[in-house]
């Protein structure tokens, strides 16, 4: 770890003033940023601690939704009544993720900006666009079992880790930031980015902007959703394949679904066309397996993550299940339902 400068700002404009550098870094939860700095992939020259800062409320909007203050810690969002009886996709995903240990520590906040866990971007003796631009992907050509199907490029193929992000994907959350030039909000399906020439830029954000909240929309599909989580193990594991869905059923058709993938690609993976399948049909496993063929058209593996593809259609198919009978994946017996 390099040597670095440390702030503790007591609000968010001195934040802002002190972020704003290229060689700063936000510290939150730092359940990543240190965890970076520690292996020499992050190096900041300053590191602006915002835990002082007055994000960490849960409110009520104006329109029926919520909003999730950035410094919220997982654990305090998954475990919010509010969440839990109007939002329990986004419970959900939380509990699927990380450990309590981690989730007690982590902000919602930088839970959105966390980097990718691709193990070339960890490690320094390898190449990586995303570290060094320009220098190669060590991960094409290499071990690819938790890599990208979908959305890749030449330049990148890692994907990004967290659950919460898929079931906010899923939800069409947006994103409350604010920086040199002011407040912002963006669409939760415009926050994070897709690799292409430019890896190494994993959102939107433009330089010192920082995160302040995360709005949840009045509907929340609280009774027909499921957040199902693919992985190697039952416990502390990044996805395989994850997929959040919420439903609106009405006389036995469905009116609206929406589906987001995680573990797939460089951001949560969604499709519109897909989700079109399944309105005003009646839920079954053709036209959920139309709609699982749909999202993943186009899906390369690179060899080693060639299952994922297989493993994607019959986890949307599953999924689709659990949410259409009312029996979302349980985050306490992890067996799939």
């Amino acid at each position: 770890m390099i040597r670095f400068d440390y702030t503790r700002p007591g609000d968010i404009d001195a934040a802002i003033r002190s972020g704003t550098p290229v060689d700063a870094a936000y510290l939150a939860g730092g359940t990543n940023l240190v965890d970076l700095m520690k292996e020499n992939v992050a190096r900041p020259l300053k590191v602006v601690d915002i835990n002082r800062l007055p994000l960490t409320g849960i409110t009520e909007l104006g329109d029926g939704g919520l909003r999730l203050g950035a410094l919220v810690t997982n654990s305090q969002t998954a475990y919010n009544e509010q969440v839990q009886r109007r939002y329990p996709v986004v419970a959900s995903a939380i509990l699927a993720g990380a450990s309590p240990q981690l989730r007690n520590a982590a902000t919602n906040g930088g839970n959105i900006n966390q980097r990718t866990r691709c193990y070339y971007f960890y490690d320094t003796d390898t190449p990586c666009n995303k570290r060094q631009p320009g220098q190669g992907c060590g991960a094409i050509g290499g071990f690819t079992r938790i890599h990208a199907i979908l959305g890749a490029s030449e330049q990148c193929i890692a994907t990004h880790p967290s659950d919460l992000c898929v079931a906010l994907a899923a939800l069409e959350a947006k994103v409350q930031v604010t920086g040199p030039d002011g407040d912002r909000e963006i669409a939760f399906a415009e926050y994070h980015r897709l690799p292409g020439d430019e890896p190494w830029a994993d959102n939107t954000l433009r330089p010192g902007e920082l995160v302040t909240a995360i709005d949840l929309p009045p509907k929340g599909f609280a009774t027909n959703y499921t957040y199902l989580k693919l992985r190697d193990r039952r416990s502390y594991a990044f996805a395989l394949v994850s997929i959040a869905v919420g439903l609106r059923l009405e006389e036995g058709k469905i009116a609206e679904a929406r589906i987001a993938m995680g573990g797939v690609a460089h951001k949560p993976w969604r499709r519109r066309e897909a989700e079109e399948l399944l309105v005003e049909r009646e839920p079954g496993h053709a036209s959920f397996d139309e709609a699982a063929r749909a999202l993943l058209a186009g899906a390369v593996g690179q060899g080693a993550n060639d299952f994922k593809i297989e493993l994607g259609r019959r986890g949307i198919i599953r999924a689709l299940a659990q949410a259409a009978a009312g029996t979302p994946q349980s985050q306490t017996d992890k067996r799939i339902a």
